[in-house]
């Protein structure tokens, strides 16, 4: 039974249920003024994930709606004045329950308003008793629709009357988010926004010509995550501004002579620059996101005297915000992206006497590739496991360069075997990711713990930081000991010829 219908263009609530009146007992019940608003996080997690959330307002109540993408039948409810920023903010437990493993550290953010009337309306039958409940959203700005609620032991009656509307109203079922319109209407769609990269290469593309047009993609990327990052929304806004960072800079160091030498140094400065200003904010964020896990690690009984450090965390989180905000707000940083944004929009000389920039984008990509796997494997092959800490961290660098590289230019090789190849070299980055953050945040708890020494913080908590910096040494060691397998994977012969049949040349 579709519980939506569309009303013919024209067809006002007033005229309709003039209509409807003629041919089953109606009573309305309210009409008044609405505001519906759509929420999502900014990388569209929950509409990824089928679900659309609602917020209607009007002056009998203000309901948030989580609602199935495919159907749009309600999954949950709640009555609330406002709308919490993070899912854990929702006092309904069936909220949280839906939206936290969705939503994680993202902010719920308006997505689009709708402003309407709405009518109450209820359907009697003979003996005067509701057999269904109906509500019609009058639009200006498209089609008016109305939304079904039947009533428990009445669909019989139901169905009989929405026979009704289809054969003699001309209303329309109809299962389609009325987000799409609305978001239509803004000139939007919805996943307009992804942090993954998706570059389409045509492989015969100048090198130039394909790099400003990298650049140009991580670029949109930088400056969709500035506001947030300057604002603190969440701390992904400031994580994804630092990836897309990180991948510039990596293009702009190991793909050289594309660009003239001086052209290729500025923006790699400045782009260095960008990245040490962000870095104290993104490492207190991930300090933050761990805190639970961090207190999760230690015995039950001493968990809460950690709780002085989470304030600590937070002023210090603050600080490094400001300082960031202060930066991405400044006369360097605006008139360098500009300038940036505006030399990538030119198109490359036809003259350039650049060593690389002639080339064919597959041949700068099949030679730059190939190297840095060979960098990798002889960085890898040297670790022994009495290898320092500094080599596994610069085998880690190398192994972002060759990612970074393999997903830049993955449309110009077979899907399959790149992300395979993708795949594998994720393994290998996240033993040795893992182990480089155990061994940076067990040395900066150290200089924290000695921080609020001279802070008069309780002793108790100062020894559950100590039991945390323990904790952390041993989960430092586990992964260690995980390199070695990872590594074979990766260098494994199948994943050897697959390097070599595709980059090689």
């Amino acid at each position: 039974m579709s519980l939506q219908f569309d009303f013919p263009a024209g067809l006002t609530a007033e005229k309709f249920i003039e209509k409807l009146s003629k041919k089953v007992n109606t009573q309305l019940v309210s009409r008044q003024y609405a505001l519906k608003t759509y929420y999502d996080s900014f990388d569209w997690r929950l509409y990824t994930n089928g679900i659309t959330c609602e917020f209607n307002r009007s002056k009998e109540a203000s309901v948030l709606l989580l609602r199935n993408l495919e159907n749009d039948l309600v999954i949950a409810s709640t009555e609330i004045k406002d709308v919490p920023t993070f899912s854990q903010q929702f006092k309904s437990e069936e909220i949280r329950n839906v939206l936290a493993p969705l939503l994680e550290m993202r902010a719920l953010l308006p997505v689009c308003n709708l402003d309407y009337e709405t009518y109450h309306l209820t359907i009697l039958n003979n003996d005067e008793k509701a057999v269904l409940r109906l509500v019609i959203e009058e639009h200006d700005l498209f089609n008016n629709r109305m939304l079904l609620q039947p009533i428990n032991g009445y669909y019989k009656a139901a169905e009989h009357i929405i026979e009704i509307f289809t054969t003699k109203l001309d209303l329309t079922p109809t299962d389609k988010p009325l987000l799409l319109t609305a978001l239509k209407l803004q000139g939007r769609k919805p996943r307009d926004y992804s942090s993954k990269l998706n570059i389409k290469l045509d492989p015969g593309m100048r090198a130039d010509t394909a790099c400003k047009y990298i650049y140009r993609q991580l670029l949109k990327t930088i400056k969709g995550n500035e506001q947030g990052t300057i604002a603190d929304t969440d701390s992904e806004f400031l994580h994804d501004f630092r990836v897309a960072v990180r991948r510039t800079r990596a293009g702009l160091s190991q793909l050289k002579g594309v660009f003239p030498d001086n052209i290729a140094k500025h923006y790699a400065d400045f782009f260095s620059w960008l990245g040490q200003s962000t870095s104290p904010t993104r490492d207190l964020d991930v300090y933050l996101l761990n805190f639970v896990q961090y207190k999760n690690s230690l015995p039950a009984s001493i968990r809460e005297d950690l709780n002085p450090l989470h304030d600590f965390l937070v002023t210090k989180q603050q600080q490094a915000q400001q300082e960031l905000a202060k930066k991405l707000c400044s006369t360097k940083y605006l008139s360098t992206i500009s300038e940036w944004e505006q030399y990538l929009k030119e198109k490359p000389s036809l003259n350039t006497v650049e060593s690389s920039a002639k080339l064919t984008i597959n041949h700068l990509a099949d030679r730059r590739i190939w190297k840095r796997y060979k960098r990798v494997l002889q960085e890898g092959e040297a670790i022994t496991e009495h290898s320092p800490a500094e080599n596994l961290h610069e085998l880690r660098k190398s192994c972002k360069k060759l990612r970074y590289l393999l997903e830049f230019f993955q449309s110009l090789y077979p899907e399959d075997q790149i992300k395979h190849l993708i795949k594998n070299l994720k393994g290998l980055q996240e033993v040795l990711g893992s182990f480089q953050d155990y061994t940076v945040q067990e040395n900066t708890l150290k200089l924290f713990s000695e921080e609020m020494l001279n802070n008069n913080v309780p002793a108790n908590t100062l020894l559950a930081m100590d039991m945390l910096i323990q904790t952390m040494d041993a989960q430092r060691c586990q992964v260690r000991k995980e390199f070695s397998s990872k590594f074979a994977i990766f260098k494994h012969k199948k994943n050897r010829s697959t390097f070599r049949s595709l980059f090689s040349g």
